[in-house]
């Protein structure tokens, strides 16, 4: 689909993004990549910095892992790289790829240039060895398909034979054929991940052929776990909300359940979520959580409870994080109605339930509580149950000659009750109690 002019004129000569890259990477990072072109000149192999590294280095934004590719043996090159540099190397051998791994973090994913067929619509593709430009030619759209030669010779020369370029100076997210999201309808959601976090638009074609694919149901094609990694990573996005906002326009959230539905309830509910993320995230820098989680549980929060069974019974979550969900669900039906009770006294019950609670839970419990008075309420309970956090901790129990087991969670259960009802209040009341409750019968 690209334009005619989009290709390179015969005999002109590539835009070369030497000084991009000296200047805008990291000096550790842009050895790295001269010390690959190096490798590869050794090997007599073309090697490129492709994708969204390139991307976003025209872009000027924060690089993340860099994807190399090889025209040649993909894993042979990751595996002579890494015994030159002291890297550690991970190899796949059955699609052809590795990552290297430095000992300072840095990390490369290596791949051999291939050519993609699809035997039918969201089938996984078959793949055979290619050059730079099928490699390019397989991408979902053209500023993802842009490559930077990394041999000496030719280092830092753009490949662009698609308009990528052209593209990222107009803002604008184009497929690179007529059957892209047929054949690959995850590459549906990415259009409007990269949409709303660059803030570009679709072209005109792209919003046809998207609109087209959507009336076909092509994202129920997809396995459970392609569209589970596909909805994760629209919940990993920076802004989720606009983004599943863009997924209801062309009816695309319907494939993940027919009761999905956005509305400004949910657009207010996933920006609380997103507020109270960043707070927990500036005062408990020390207490990493997973952002996709809490969004999970605030889209799953706008749906019947049959209906969030369905749909984590549809999309195979990692174990834990779904857990989490419907445990979150859970407890927002159970501590609702006591946040919303008029009387002074909260049940201990109540308490106890939230000290017990991850960060996930409780950041979604935040947002999701209604009314101010409601959010209030909340935090004054939190409060109390970090208040009654005992001194004591396990390491002062064994210290203490008791042997660890189920013993430590009864005794710090009971310390923990000990302090909130004010019967102990120092570290001395907590050892006498300690010393009560494991004295023998």
């Amino acid at each position: 689909m690209a334009s005619p002019d989009a290709r390179p004129r015969p005999g002109a000569r590539p835009r070369n993004v030497h000084t991009l890259l000296k200047a805008r990477l990291p000096a550790r990072l842009f050895q790295i990549l001269r010390q690959a072109g190096t490798t590869g000149d050794r090997q007599q192999t073309p090697v490129y910095a492709v994708g969204g590294f390139v991307r976003d280095l025209l872009l000027n934004t924060p690089t993340g892992d860099v994807d190399l590719v090889v025209e040649g043996r993909g894993i042979r090159f990751a595996k002579t790289f890494a015994q030159h540099h002291k890297a550690r190397v991970t190899a796949h051998e059955r699609f052809g790829t590795a990552t290297v791994t430095f000992a300072d973090g840095h990390r490369l994913d290596i791949a051999t240039a291939r050519t993609e067929r699809y035997a039918r619509p969201a089938a996984l593709p078959t793949v055979t060895p290619g050059t730079i430009g099928d490699d390019l030619a397989r991408r979902d759209f053209t500023i993802n398909a842009l490559a930077v030669r990394l041999n000496p010779a030719r280092f830092g020369d753009l490949v662009d034979v698609l308009g990528g370029e052209r593209d990222l100076r107009g803002k604008t997210i184009r497929v690179l054929h007529e059957r892209s999201f047929i054949e690959d309808p995850t590459r549906a959601f990415r259009a409007i991940r990269f949409e709303q976090r660059l803030g570009f638009r679709l072209s005109r074609d792209t919003a046809r052929l998207l609109r087209e694919a959507a009336r076909r149901r092509v994202v129920r094609r997809l396995s459970p776990s392609r569209l589970s990694d596909a909805v994760i990573h629209v919940l990993s996005e920076r802004d989720p909300g606009a983004i599943l906002a863009g997924l209801a326009d062309f009816d695309l959230l319907h494939d993940i359940h027919p009761r999905l539905r956005w509305s400004p309830a949910a657009a207010r509910l996933l920006k609380d979520a997103g507020r109270v993320l960043a707070r927990h995230t500036r005062i408990h820098p020390d207490r990493p959580v997973q952002p996709w989680v809490v969004y999970g549980m605030a889209v799953m929060s706008t749906l019947p409870r049959p209906a969030v069974n369905a749909v984590l019974a549809r999309l195979p979550f990692p174990r834990r994080q779904a857990h989490l969900i419907l445990q979150a669900m859970h407890t927002r039906d159970r501590l609702l109605p006591a946040l919303a009770q008029r009387r002074r006294v909260v049940p201990l019950e109540t308490i106890r339930l939230l000290r017990t609670l991850p960060d996930e839970t409780l950041i979604f419990l935040r947002a999701a509580v209604p009314s101010a008075t409601g959010k209030r309420r909340l935090s004054a309970l939190l409060a109390a149950a970090q208040r009654a956090t005992p001194v004591l901790t396990g390491h002062d129990l064994r210290a203490m000659g008791l042997t660890p087991g189920p013993l430590y969670t009864r005794i710090l259960n009971r310390l923990w009750d000990a302090r909130l009802k004010g019967a102990v209040t120092t570290e001395t009341g907590e050892r006498r109690l300690v010393a009560r409750l494991t004295r023998p019968s």
